[in-house]
């Protein structure tokens, strides 16, 4: 017998993300999520069978959303390299500064993860996510390095991995520190100053 759907199961996800990427999965309350999905706790459960099944399906999706953000942006071959980097670096600043408008942070639900205790090692699933996510951020960091080498906006000598290694560590930055209430225009003017160094 099919488990009974009342509500849109990528709408749920997409608003449950939203809680776990501001709170994590331990500080994120069952009531919390279902105000934010607009269902009941029976109907959210039917569907998802546990918290824990939700959050890593929630994942799943945050991931899937954010990787075709993140390929759009990066395989952009009207932009140079310099410019694509501009561009994914203020794609998180205006959501950051969407979500100040509303009161919060926007939070990130693989930073969240990742500096959860041992939530990667209870459920491989969530390992093999996040994995997944880091290398195709590096491969699509990493390409866009190399676009820039060939257009001539990034420094030759500037080394890809490095380079991308950067760029995460800025977005990751960016995250964090938009927890902290620091408004958005310092926030761009930071992360544009860490990129600096890769142009030519």
């Amino acid at each position: 017998m099919g488990r009974p759907r009342s509500f849109d199961e990528t709408a749920v996800l997409d608003a449950v993300a939203g809680e776990f990427r501001m709170h994590g999965l331990a500080d994120t309350s069952t009531e919390q999520l279902c105000k934010a999905a607009g269902v009941r706790r029976s109907s959210l459960y039917n569907a998802f069978t546990s918290k824990d099944e939700l959050f890593v399906r929630a994942l799943e999706r945050y991931a899937s959303v954010f990787r075709e953000r993140r390929a759009q942006v990066a395989g952009d071959s009207g932009l140079s390299g310099a410019e694509r980097l501009r561009a994914l670096v203020e794609g998180v600043v205006q959501e950051e500064r969407a979500a100040r408008e509303q009161g919060h942070a926007a939070g990130c639900m693989f930073v969240q993860t990742r500096m959860t205790p041992g939530l990667r090692e209870r459920d491989e699933r969530v390992a093999r996510i996040l994995d997944r996510d880091q290398r195709e951020l590096m491969e699509g960091f990493e390409a866009v390095i190399r676009a820039g080498h060939v257009d001539g906006s990034i420094r030759k000598d500037a080394d890809p991995h490095e380079g991308a290694l950067l760029v995460a560590t800025v977005i990751s930055g960016l995250r964090v520190t938009a927890q902290a209430g620091v408004e958005h225009t310092l926030l761009r003017q930071v992360a544009l100053n860490a990129l600096h160094s890769l142009l030519g």
